[in-house]
């Protein structure tokens, strides 16, 4: 059971250790987003300005990002086990103090806290659920674990919105601290702690690499306030993220004891998994990121509908990522992953058909497919990922694996809103070209009646009206790059080679 991919421990209470592990890993996921619709309440709470208030969300982004590649480093020395315990323990004090925030001040330290202690309980669940689950069962362990991963950013902002609505926006830290209480329970009662093996912490590695990941965050996450590159601190933060990672990789070459051991990336399904996850988070948590705002802004749905108007495709990803864990016995996994880019693909084509006065069918029903592709995507590309990875590497890899996640949600966010910025503009000076006296259409009585150019009041209605069609162009152009992206990694698919999912191992990659 030495081979990689194919070992694993046997332990007791396995169904509840896995319970503990989706518990914490829920509760992670959904503080990406739940905190997004609260965010006006505790600008309000505070009487604060926006780029204030949305220190909040970037603290925690930036703080997660930074940690995360510790996670490997601290786990293999100090055991897995100890570093998830103390983590959840970590995580669920820092909510409770983020609800008890008297200043925004209090509250972005708190959600600083809450980021460094989240940033490992991701990569360690899927770590420890590869170690506790046999090759052949391993497909549907990572279906647990990507429902929780998958579904936490999608819910968070339906559930933060219901619990802000009806409660208080101090509910939406207050709900993780049952959470974190029994999740900390079931995993120091019945989890057992990991081998340890100490070894010296390369802090100049973690330094630059720090440097590198939070720079190059600061970057994505303000870049749209500050106008990108016509800003001098986004340059800076350019400059700084260039001269972190440039800096770390020659270190990491060359060092005897590196913070990241580069050997993980000989791997060849590991390193062309990292590829295709960096591209698939783009996709998603720049749909995930647009939606809300097209369905508020657009089709003036509330805040709590159109929470629940990304439901469908949470229940998407979570029924094929139940169907998809038992296919992985039978089916080459990157069957599965093509079949899957193939209904997302068509997911996000479906939008770009969306007129201005439909109901909210196409809606759910686009997220369903989107949501079923992701799903048939996400599992199979786990297990290809780690099914040739050494045992050893396992708690980097899965560190990793996440970051390159987190960073690629971020990048695709980033280019969704620039381009959806740029998009709208170019489409307003397009469409204002047609609006002139000569217009017969716009001589016609009916609409001269509403968009009379010779007053100041049709002018005013006229442009508003311009502009929400030049934003619904906007937004399909955007979703049609998503699906042209979408379609663009199918190749990526020819990079992988086959695992036996019975026994976990692969060719060539096996032997590394």
């Amino acid at each position: 059971m030495s081979q990689p991919g194919g070992h694993f421990t046997a332990v007791k209470h396995h169904g509840l250790i896995t319970i503990s592990i989706m518990a914490a890993t829920m509760m992670q996921a959904l503080d990406t987003t739940i905190a997004n619709v609260a965010l006006p309440y505790m600008q309000g709470t505070f009487s604060v300005a926006q780029d204030q208030v949305t220190w909040v969300l970037t603290s925690y982004i930036v703080a997660a990002a930074i940690a995360t590649p510790l996670t490997g480093w601290l786990a293999t020395s100090f055991g897995t086990k100890r570093v998830f315990v103390l983590s959840i323990v970590g995580f669920t004090i820092a909510s409770a103090l983020c609800g008890i925030a008297g200043s925004i001040y209090q509250i972005v330290f708190y959600r600083l806290v809450q980021g460094i202690c989240g940033a490992a309980l991701v990569p360690l669940a899927q770590s420890v659920l590869l170690e506790i689950n046999p090759p052949a069962h391993q497909g549907r362990a990572m279906a647990i674990w990507g429902v929780g991963v998958m579904l936490g950013p999608i819910l968070g902002p339906t559930l933060g919105g219901w619990l802000t609505e009806h409660y208080s926006w101090r509910y939406v830290f207050y709900i993780n601290v049952p959470i974190g209480i029994l999740a900390t329970f079931g995993l120091a009662l019945f989890l057992h702690e990991s081998r340890q093996n100490r070894r010296s912490f390369d802090f100049f590695g973690f330094a630059m690499l720090s440097l590198g990941i939070g720079a190059l965050q600061m970057m994505l996450d303000r870049g749209e306030l500050k106008d990108w590159f016509g800003s001098t601190e986004i340059l800076v933060e350019l400059g700084l993220a260039i001269a972190g990672f440039w800096i770390f990789l020659v270190h990491a070459a060359t060092a005897k004891n590196s913070f990241i051991n580069l050997r993980i990336f000989k791997d060849w399904n590991f390193s062309a998994g990292q590829i295709l996850m960096f591209l698939i988070a783009m996709v998603l948590y720049a749909s995930t990121a647009l939606l809300p705002t097209l369905l508020q802004e657009l089709y003036n749905y509330p805040v709590e509908t159109a929470g629940w108007l990304m439901t469908p495709r949470g229940i998407g990803t979570m029924g094929s990522m139940m169907i998809v864990g038992r296919l992985t016995t039978r089916y080459d996994a990157r069957l599965l992953m093509l079949v899957g880019f193939a209904i997302g693909a068509y997911g996000f084509w479906l939008p770009t058909g969306w007129t201005l006065e439909m109901g909210w069918w196409p809606i759910a029903w686009a997220g369903i497919a989107q949501g079923v592709g992701m799903g048939l995507i996400f599992v199979p590309l786990s297990l290809s990922s780690f099914g040739t990875l050494a045992p050893q590497l396992r708690n980097e890899g899965t560190a990793i694996y996440s970051l390159v996640r987190n960073i690629g949600g971020s990048i695709g966010i980033s280019i969704a809103e620039a381009y959806l910025a740029n998009s709208i503009q170019a489409n307003h000076q397009t469409l204002a070209t047609h609006v002139s006296p000569f217009n017969s259409a716009l001589r016609m009585p009916d609409i001269a009646a509403i968009w009379n150019l010779h007053t100041a009041s049709g002018l005013g209605a006229l442009n508003a009206e311009v502009t929400r069609q030049a934003t619904m162009i906007a937004y399909l152009d955007a979703f049609m790059m998503m699906t042209v992206l979408t379609v663009c990694a199918v190749p990526l698919l020819m990079l992988l080679r086959r695992i036996d999912p019975r026994r976990g191992r692969g060719g060539p990659a096996a032997a590394e």
